[in-house]
């Protein structure tokens, strides 16, 4: 939130001038996020409020051109006294017209961002000066035409530096979603005020009169999510009357566009106390007023003119042709306020949060008004509010306030909390001063009072403000007191450490893992956890493929991905086109994390006591209610492996690059895998690897199919591979290698096979053949051809053979390897090539 300092201190009762600095570390001594401080300009020189006199279209260009004949006071250069001259300035701007009054940069003046003013020629005419923007002068971004002022609140000549408050400061804020208070003047004049010691002025603090009748018609049918609904009309209202210039001012240096009085005033209003209003043009609107959810086929037109399909689960306002305003959200265009609206019906209500959450993200339409109501408004404030914008309408447009007020619904009650007066002192391990609990708690609004508890011990009883729904129980009564006695008040020492066990056995081995990829080149990231129901589509897995069963989250962040995943790659591979998009072409990505995988009956959550530790029985039962959540881990790679360069060309990453990632997270966990031929999606069926660790299977790896790559947009030759970590047998301790000493026997041998054969598993065959002497064995070429006949491949090996004990003699190491052949020969029907 963007609020200017002049308008936070005029609401504080003192005399003390504070500095913008000091305002936005108060702000921070009290707990909230000041995100910048942006002094307005700076502007020197001669700016000066000018009034058109005379324009003169330039058809010539291609662009509207104008030559601006503007009148301004100004210093004579030879009796150096005020008078009237004219200045001829182009503009290109088409927003105003003869007569009006406009800021006007003179030559010598510079604009913020150092944009000095001079005379130029241009477009063949002689520019003696600017006509500004609001952007141009650091007012806002608003940069769709220039600035013009309102009639009777300047004057030509006057100093449009001064009149404009170009010397002002703006503090933007990050309000948190439990502080929906702050999102008003009014609560952050609170918060200074507790910050400094001092009072505050209550904007809502005025005398509401009682009501002579209803202003309107009006039904609540949902009052579960309209908790409540004001309305009050105001009719005679000029529509030609301008917002005054403090105003705009104000609506401007929160960000916010002046649109016509009417719309500015609930602005306005909405800024200063906090509670979105929403104006009508009464004659509009036919029939009674009905608050309702939605029908299924219901459009409404917003005041954006688009038109959206309504859901059943969306809250309306109607009226006899249907709905006119999404509540809590965006108006109708059907009963806007328009340019000769004279009767005009306010309206200020109070929703469910979440509701009017869940509409924001259905029709991605979020609003100044939604972001406070998905924050709770107070359900006290409305008729404030309401009598605020009615008597600003009165005293602007000469509006005639209609003594009705209709009023449905009422004031949701805040209940009491009981605490030991000495909590925050032992939550915080300070000694505050006697009365300082009390105090604190009274600052912010609650009414509060000390008693004696059943065990002798005196409580503090607090009757929390309508506005601060958020304070339920004695921690929250403790967080206040604590943030306004100030955090850095609280000792900074550290508990000691009791001694432990330190990390677990698979903590150590997620690390382990995690540590082996980065140093194999991959890059970890953490993609967002949940999925859209229609990527199990895109993976091309069948309708009865277990990771099809997932849990759906009620109330998602992405209401196009409700679900939890079952599998790591929808979203990794997700990142990795978003790598791609990004003009990555070379790629490799992991993740360890969770997958939920939902159980074959639901078991209902228990409800738990939060006053104390739950019992072991309790604990039980949540933990058997829960999903199961194993961690996987998985990768992807896209693009070459090895990178080309000046040293020749790049390789291109394949299926075997991910069973080798497959291996590099076994070895990690100190473990060897078995991988055999697998059909599997979303993996190519002759390009897929099933991974095992003995006869369990813990993952797949290879590559994509190309109906996936099509169907999520992914580079081609896409791979992939996942594993299951936690179900990997957990190798506490791990013998120390004892290397030899002794030179190894380099032996190579040449195979001859079926092609069907599996390349792994001639290699665990010769690996169990060549006995203990063995000590590694590599693939190093395959051969297809005549020479080896139809059908056949040959496969060649290099044999590394070492005793531990002493120098191996090649006799040794032949008859070795001589074995290992004759076990390939045995079982696969192997043959030396000749």
């Amino acid at each position: 939130m963007r609020v200017p300092v002049s308008w936070l201190t005029e609401n504080l009762e003192t005399k003390d001038k504070f500095t913008p600095d000091q305002i936005a570390d108060a702000f921070v001594r009290v707990g909230l996020e000041v995100e910048d401080v942006t002094p307005l300009g700076p502007v020197t020189g001669p700016v000066v409020v000018g009034r058109v006199a005379e324009i003169e279209e330039l058809k010539e260009f291609k662009k509207p051109i104008r030559y601006c004949m503007v009148e301004v006071i100004e210093a004579d250069d030879h009796d150096e006294t005020m008078g009237p001259r004219m200045r001829g300035i182009i503009c290109g701007a088409t927003n105003f017209t003869e007569g009006d009054l406009v800021v006007v940069a003179l030559p010598g003046a510079v604009l913020p961002g150092g944009f000095e003013i001079t005379k130029r020629r241009t477009y063949g005419h002689d520019s003696d000066g600017m006509i500004c923007s609001a952007r141009e002068l650091g007012l806002g971004d608003e940069h769709s035409g220039i600035l013009v002022l309102p009639s009777g609140e300047a004057g030509a000549g006057d100093d449009a530096v001064e009149l404009l408050g170009l010397d002002e400061t703006v503090i933007e804020l990050a309000i948190t979603p439990d502080r929906g208070y702050a999102f008003s003047i009014r609560g952050l004049a609170r918060e200074l005020a507790c910050a400094f010691n001092i009072d505050y002025r209550d904007h809502a603090a005025i005398d509401v009169p009682e009501p002579e009748g209803d202003a309107y018609p009006v039904k609540v049918e949902d009052s579960e999510d309209c908790l409540r609904f004001v309305v009050r009309r105001i009719t005679g209202v000029d529509p030609t009357s301008p917002t005054p210039w403090w105003l705009r001012q104000r609506l401007m240096l929160a960000g916010i566009r002046s649109i016509s009085l009417a719309v500015d005033v609930t602005n306005y209003v909405m800024l200063e106390m906090g509670q979105p209003m929403h104006a009508f043009d009464t004659p509009s609107i036919k029939g009674t007023m009905v608050v309702r959810r939605a029908e299924k086929g219901e459009k409404l037109t917003t005041l954006d003119d688009v038109e959206r399909e309504l859901d059943p689960d969306d809250i309306v306002i109607a009226d006899d042709t249907g709905p006119i305003s999404l509540a809590g959200v965006m108006g109708g265009a059907s009963t806007e306020v328009r340019s000769d609206s004279t009767d005009i019906l306010l309206e200020a209500a109070s929703w469910n949060p979440t509701q009017i959450l869940r509409s924001v993200r259905r029709h991605k339409l979020p609003s100044e008004a939604s972001k406070r109501f998905e924050r709770r408004v107070d359900t006290n404030i409305a008729p404030m509010a309401l009598e605020r914008a009615a008597r600003l309408l009165r005293d602007h447009a000469d509006g005639s306030i209609q003594p009705g007020r209709t009023d449905v619904g009422g004031v949701t009650p805040m209940p009491m909390v009981a605490m030991p007066i000495g909590l925050p002192d032992q939550v915080a391990g300070v000694r505050y001063p006697s009365g300082a609990t009390v105090r604190r708690l009274q600052q912010i609004g609650c009414k509060a009072e000390v008693v004696t508890g059943e065990d002798g011990q005196p409580l503090v009883i607090a009757h929390p403000p309508t506005w601060r729904p958020d304070l339920a129980e004695p921690a929250d009564l403790v967080e206040e007191v604590l943030r306004l006695e100030g955090y850095d008040s609280i000792p900074t020492a550290l508990p000691p450490a009791p001694p432990g066990t330190g990390l677990t056995a698979s903590q150590r081995r997620r690390r382990a893992v995690g540590r082996a990829l980065a140093e194999a080149g991959y890059i970890e990231v953490i993609p967002f956890p949940f999925v859209s129901p229609t990527v199990w589509d895109a993976l091309g897995l069948p309708h009865d493929d277990n990771r099809r069963r997932t849990i759906t989250v009620l109330n998602p962040l992405e209401a196009d991905r409700s679900e939890l995943a079952t599998t790591l790659l929808p979203s990794l591979l997700d990142a990795l086109t978003r790598n791609v998009s990004r003009g990555m072409r070379d790629v490799a990505l992991f993740h360890i994390g969770q997958v939920t995988l939902p159980k074959s009956q639901r078991i209902p959550v228990p409800a738990v006591a939060v006053d104390g530790r739950p019992k072991d029985g309790e604990i039980a039962a949540l933990h058997a209610a829960l999903p199961q959540q194993p961690v996987h881990t998985a990768v992807v790679l896209a693009g070459n492996r090895e990178r080309a360069g000046w040293w020749g060309p790049g390789q291109q990453a394949t299926w075997s690059d991910a069973v080798r990632a497959a291996e590099i997270v076994a070895e990690a966990a100190g473990l060897a895998l078995t991988v055999q031929a697998a059909e599997l999606p979303p993996w190519h069926p002759g390009r897929c690897a099933q991974l095992l660790v003995g006869d369990l299977a813990v993952g797949y790896a290879g590559e994509l199919h190309p109906k996936v790559i099509d169907a999520l947009g992914l580079p081609k030759r896409t791979c992939a591979m996942e594993l299951k970590l936690d179900s990997l047998p957990l190798v506490d301790r791990r013998p120390a290698p004892a290397p030899s000493p002794y030179p190894p026997v380099l032996l190579d041998v040449a195979l001859v096979v079926d092609e069907s054969v599996p390349v792994a598993e001639v290699a665990t065959t010769l690996h169990n053949g060549g006995g203990e002497l063995l000590e590694d064995i590599h693939l190093f070429d395959v051969f297809t051809g005549e020479q080896v006949g139809e059908g056949k491949r040959s496969l060649a090996y290099s044999l590394r053979f070492r005793a531990p004990d002493r120098t191996l003699t090649v006799e040794e190491a032949t008859a070795a390897r001589d074995a290992a052949v004759a076990a390939a020969a045995s079982r696969y029907g192997a043959a030396l090539r000749s």
